[in-house]
């Protein structure tokens, strides 16, 4: 006695709703992602033997970095313009008018001597008092 077989169903998966939902997972991973920039400066500070160490970290103080290339940055916020009006903008906007904190001007060994005159200026022309000025402590020579 022979039996029929039932012809097998061919199963067909519908790609196109799992796609659907592949793109949309990807546009919300593209949206929430967030992006971090990186906006320090890399400064290598000049030697000095005679330095004296900071006094105490007050909580509040302002940071001049001075790159090799003259590029200024606040408080590790990179200026747009290395100019002496931007530079005194940005001083002015993170002290709040207070020119009494102190000022630490962190300028790389290689910098133009012109930039950190222009920061020295900027400080100089917005009321800063308590100028400092970032070294490392050299190596003693055997």
């Amino acid at each position: 006695m022979k039996f029929r077989r039932k012809p097998r169903e061919t199963i067909d998966i519908n790609l196109a709703s799992l796609i659907d939902v592949v793109f949309i997972l990807l546009l919300f991973f593209v949206v929430t992602t967030t992006f971090t920039r990186e906006t320090q400066l890399r400064v290598d500070l000049p030697e000095s033997v005679s330095g004296s160490p900071a006094e105490d970290q007050q909580l509040k103080q302002l940071d001049v970095a001075i790159s090799a290339e003259g590029v200024f940055s606040v408080n590790n916020r990179i200026l747009p313009k290395n100019d002496l009006a931007t530079l005194m903008e940005a001083m002015q906007k993170e002290a709040n008018g207070d020119t009494n904190i102190p000022l630490s001007i962190s300028a790389d060994g290689k910098t133009q001597h012109q930039s950190v005159i222009t920061a020295m200026d900027a400080a100089g022309k917005l009321g800063f008092s308590h100028l400092r000025m970032t070294t490392v402590e050299a190596a003693p020579k055997s």
